[in-house]
């Protein structure tokens, strides 16, 4: 009987490495599967490491039929054990809702790894979906840390050097003014203490430079 996994962790958590090894190890075992991304750090169609490792994957924007695309390709025989799905976070509840109906009803093993929150602490659309349905949501066991040396729990985003916590979930480079330049956006993850407190590790450095600034610790 086919599973729907899910795993989550933060920002550099390791999660598109271990969405490559998972595939890996089941390729292996002569098992053949599907790789599916959404807007990963390195381009469409693909998944990609901070350690470098790299493989193609199939694009899933918010209008992608998995089910048709699934039903399509056994009735074309191909065959598929499993699904690799990397960057969940940016699924839609439909599109969860179908990986779990393909895990139940063709009885294919659904991996899904993503993010759980986004920069305002708030669950993503596809995480919330996934935790509501996994038959197993396991998180990632590297810990990310703090700028404080603290287990990180946060993602926060920066705009220009300063942490904000309004704003588009996802940030779209080619919407852009011309008369008003898009701000440069980073990312850094956070123990919840410095997140609440919008001290990243920029913010925390200054503070120690300046002689006006209390401690905040």
């Amino acid at each position: 009987m086919a599973d729907l996994t899910f795993y989550s962790g933060t920002m550099d958590s390791g999660k598109s490495t271990l969405a490559l090894q998972v595939d890996h190890n089941h390729r292996a075992r002569s098992r053949h599967g599907r790789v599916f991304t959404s807007r990963d750090r390195a381009g469409a169609g693909v998944i990609s490491s901070r350690l470098g490792l790299s493989v193609s994957a199939i694009e899933v924007d918010a209008d992608f039929d998995f089910w048709g695309y699934v039903v399509h390709e056994l009735t074309h025989a191909q065959r598929i054990d499993y699904i690799v799905a990397d960057e969940a976070q940016f699924y839609t509840t439909s599109q969860i809702d179908t990986l779990a109906k393909i895990a139940d009803e063709l009885d294919i093993d659904v991996f899904c790894f993503g993010i759980l929150t986004d920069f305002r602490t708030r669950l993503f659309e596809g995480s919330a979906r996934l935790v509501e349905l996994a038959d197993r949501v396991m998180t990632l066991q590297v810990e990310t840390l703090c700028w404080c040396g603290s287990r990180a729990t946060h993602n926060a985003r920066t705009e220009n050097g300063v942490m904000v916590t309004e704003g588009d979930v996802i940030v779209v480079g080619d919407v852009e003014d011309a008369d008003r330049p898009a701000p440069q956006v980073g990312y850094e993850v956070l123990c919840r203490r410095h997140h609440r407190r919008r001290m990243t590790a920029a913010a925390a450095q200054a503070a120690a430079m300046s002689p006006d600034v209390l401690p905040f610790d």
